[in-house]
C-alpha cells in the first residue's frame, strides 16, 4: 500500500520555462537554443544546483562555454524569476493527497538561486511533508545518496513510496531502492499512474 507521493519539482510541480523566458527578448529559435546551451544545459549547470558554484561563478562559466555572447548570457540570466512557474494543480492536487492521509515530500536539483528568487513559484512547499532540495545537502539526482537520504530523513519504507520524475534516469535511480516511480508526462497521467498503485 503506498502511503507517501514523492514529486520532482521542476516540470512537475513547476514549470522550468527556460526557452519562454529566451524567447521573451526577442531571440530566434536557433540563438534560444544557442543560449541554452551555452547555461540552462550545460554540465555546469549541475554544479549550480548543488550550490557548488558562486551566482557569479556560473556566469563566467557559461561566458567561457560561449564567449561570442556573454552580453545576451549576461542580460537573461540577470533575471531568473520568470523562469520558473507553478503549475496551477500542484497547490490543490497536494492538498488533495494529504486529505486522503498520504504524505507528499520533494526530491528535486532546484538550485538555490531558484528557491530564493523564485518563491513565488515554489509557494506549494510550504503545503507539503518536507524533501530534499539538492543544493542543501550537496547531492543531485541520480545519485544513490540523494535516495538515500530521503529514506533515512523520513523513515521511509522504499516499497511504500511512489516518485514522480520527467527524467528517466532519475527513476531508475530511485528504482535501485525499491521505490515505485512514475514517468511524469502531465498530471491527467500521473494521477492515472497513481491510482493503479492503489492511490485514488
Amino acid at each position: 500500500m503506498i502511503t507517501t507521493i514523492i514529486f520532482d519539482i521542476g516540470n512537475v510541480l513547476a514549470d522550468f520555462t527556460w526557452k519562454e523566458h529566451f524567447e521573451s527578448f526577442g531571440y530566434d529559435a536557433a540563438m534560444v537554443e544557442r543560449l541554452a546551451a551555452a547555461t540552462v544545459l550545460s554540465k555546469e549547470w549541475n554544479e549550480y544546483d548543488r550550490g557548488v558554484i558562486s551566482d557569479e561563478e556560473i556566469i563566467e562559466s557559461f561566458v567561457v562555454n560561449d564567449p561570442a555572447i556573454e552580453a545576451d548570457i549576461r542580460r537573461v540570466l540577470a533575471d531568473v524569476k520568470t523562469i520558473i512557474k507553478r503549475n496551477d494543480y500542484a497547490i490543490p492536487w497536494i492538498q488533495e493527497l494529504k486529505a486522503k492521509g498520504y504524505r507528499c515530500l520533494y526530491l528535486s536539483n532546484f538550485s538555490h538561486k531558484a528557491e530564493t528568487e523564485c518563491a513565488h513559484a515554489l509557494d506549494f512547499i510550504p503545503y507539503m511533508d518536507g524533501g530534499i532540495l539538492s543544493y542543501r545537502d550537496q547531492v543531485i539526482k541520480p545519485m544513490p545518496e540523494i535516495y538515500q537520504l530521503l529514506i533515512d530523513r523520513y523513515a521511509l519504507k522504499p516499497e511504500k513510496c511512489v516518485f514522480m520524475d520527467d527524467t528517466p534516469q532519475n527513476l531508475e535511480g530511485a528504482e535501485k531502492f525499491g521505490i515505485h516511480t512514475i514517468h511524469f508526462r502531465n498530471q491527467a497521467q500521473a494521477a492515472d499512474e497513481l491510482r493503479t498503485l492503489g492511490v485514488e
